[in-house]
């Protein structure tokens, strides 16, 4: 009960700090200081969930992930909907659901990725890339903290955008890409014991016939050990590389909001009211993906049903912060909550992985591990510190 007080109190926390949103944040020194002070605790906030998000699931079973994947992206529109509906009715274009699509596309291989590389390895990876993506496609709304290729030449719409300090920003980024690569060199162990009860739904229907595989295996279960980092590491790549993107459909509306030509003009130009357009797109989109699954099973999908209320609360805490995330950047700005957040959250998560689920075992593979967690740590601080 502790834990659902403070859910709902940070829920009407980040969405009753929007109804201020057509006042100056910062009107005197004391109100500067004092929303500082809030940016930094939605700040706080956004690492540890962002960070702790796939904890709830990590010792359940959850098969090939799509059934936790549309649990959890239930629980991220539920989200959305109580605070829009509750606290800030949404102004957004409808367009922007486009980006919850390309994020629910990448959270298809979550769970694979946990499995195969484990959670700290994964978050790390696909969070690195994710700032590469951003980072070349000017995912970032409000002031633009990185100076990338494609703003740089106006590509999809957007200004180009200037730093002050170009050298450290290319070198951040170089730095965000090796830790990439040093991520490869780490060897994860993301197995878990099964237990029996862990065994999925429509179990009696399936040993009528002895020719399919055990309902408890899936695709994932079934590939190599040697396979299974290889594969883990370009799909959480490729998670990174739609999570990066997904904002973009979100930044583009916002830039032709003031132009009369355009069909976006007269949206929004607060990016919180753009949450529950985004989170309804990746609920729309997985559950697209969930009846296709279904479809390709012949209508007997793997259910774990142990799996749906950690899967609702990881659905949760993903959609709290975002709303934190996005609270942090109305009183920061982007340029100090983006890096802070991506080399926040995938610090969590590597603490989780090792220290708690050992999932990096041997010192020098720790240090390894060290080694890139505190690159990718650099290159966010660089690519932040080029925009002041």
């Amino acid at each position: 009960m502790a834990l659902l007080a403070v859910i709902v109190l940070f829920v009407v926390r980040c969405c009753s700090s929007t109804l201020s949103v057509e006042e100056p944040p910062h009107s005197s020194n004391e109100a500067s200081s004092t929303d500082t002070t809030y940016g930094f605790v939605a700040c706080v906030f956004a690492v540890l969930l962002y960070g702790s998000y796939f904890v709830p699931v990590k010792t359940i079973d959850t098969g090939d992930g799509m059934f936790f994947q549309w649990i959890c992206c239930s629980a991220i529109w539920f989200v959305g909907l109580v605070a829009d509906t509750l606290f800030h009715p949404s102004r957004a274009h409808p367009a922007a659901m486009l980006g919850g699509a390309l994020w629910a596309t990448g959270n298809i291989t979550a769970v694979p990725v946990v499995k195969f590389i484990g959670l700290g390895l994964g978050i790390l990876l696909w969070g690195s890339s994710g700032l590469l993506i951003g980072w070349a496609s000017s995912r970032h709304w409000g002031n633009l903290p990185l100076k990338s290729f494609l703003s740089r030449f106006g590509w999809f719409g957007l200004h180009p955008e200037e730093v002050s300090k170009p050298i450290l920003n290319y070198c951040g980024a170089g730095l965000c890409l090796l830790s990439a690569i040093i991520f490869f060199f780490v060897k994860s162990d993301g197995q878990k014991r099964i237990s029996p009860e862990t065994m999925p739904l429509l179990i009696d229907d399936r040993r009528l016939n002895p020719d399919n595989t055990s309902p408890s295996d899936s695709w994932v279960d079934t590939v190599s050990p040697k396979s299974k980092r290889v594969f883990g590491c370009i799909l959480a790549i490729f998670s990174g590389a739609l999570y990066g993107c997904s904002f973009v459909p979100v930044f583009y509306i916002k830039v032709h909001a003031t132009t009369n030509s355009s069909m976006f003009s007269g949206s929004s130009e607060n990016e919180i009211d753009y949450c529950f357009a985004h989170y309804s797109g990746i609920f729309l989109m997985s559950t697209v993906y969930f009846l296709t699954y279904c479809a390709i099973m012949k209508n007997r999908p793997r259910i774990y049903p142990r799996a749906i209320l950690p899967g609702f609360l990881s659905g949760l805490m993903w959609g709290l912060a975002t709303y934190a995330w996005l609270t942090a950047n109305y009183y920061l700005s982007a340029v100090v909550t983006f890096p802070i957040v991506n080399a926040g959250y995938g610090l969590v998560a590597a603490l989780w992985g090792s220290v708690v689920f050992k999932e990096v075992k041997g010192l020098g593979n720790l240090l390894v591990f060290v080694l890139a967690s505190c690159v990718v740590l650099a290159g966010s601080l660089l690519t932040a510190y080029s925009k002041i």
